[in-house]
C-alpha cells in the first residue's frame, strides 16, 4: 500500500486572506489534489452504478449534470467529503466542526470544479 503525502501547493496562502480561506488553500486543497485519482474513480462508479451518460452530452449539459449530482445526491456528496475529511489531522477537524457548513460548501465546490476539468479523463 502506498502512502500519499499531501502535495504543498506554493503561492495560494497569502497575507491577506480569512481564517476559512487560508484553511481552504493550506488544508483542503493539497488533500484534493492527493485525492484526485480517487476522486476520479468515485465519480465514474457513480456514472456506472447509476447508469449516467455523458458521453453524448454537450459541454455545458455535462457541468449542469456534475453540478446536479453534488447538490441533490446527498449520499454521494457525503462520500465525497468523506474522502477528504478523513485526512484531516486532529487539529484540523476540530477547526472544521467549527465552520463544517462552510468548509463543506467549499469542499464540494472545488471538487466539483475539478471532476468538470477533468471530464476527459472520466470518459476514457
Amino acid at each position: 500500500m502506498n502512502k500519499k503525502e499531501r502535495p504543498i501547493i506554493k503561492n495560494l496562502v497569502k497575507d491577506q486572506t480569512t481564517e476559512i480561506e487560508s484553511f481552504q488553500n493550506s488544508t483542503i486543497r493539497p488533500i484534493i489534489k492527493m485525492q484526485h485519482l480517487l476522486l476520479v474513480a468515485s465519480f465514474k462508479n457513480y456514472l456506472k452504478r447509476r447508469k449516467v451518460d455523458l458521453q453524448n452530452c454537450s459541454d455545458i449539459e455535462t457541468k449542469n449534470k456534475i453540478k446536479s449530482i453534488y447538490h441533490k445526491d446527498t449520499s454521494f456528496r457525503n462520500i465525497s467529503l468523506g474522502l477528504i475529511i478523513g485526512h484531516f489531522s486532529s487539529l484540523e477537524y476540530t477547526y472544521y466542526t467549527h465552520y463544517s457548513s462552510e468548509i463543506n460548501k467549499r469542499i464540494i465546490q472545488i471538487i466539483e470544479q475539478r471532476v468538470q476539468n477533468s471530464i476527459s479523463e472520466i470518459l476514457d
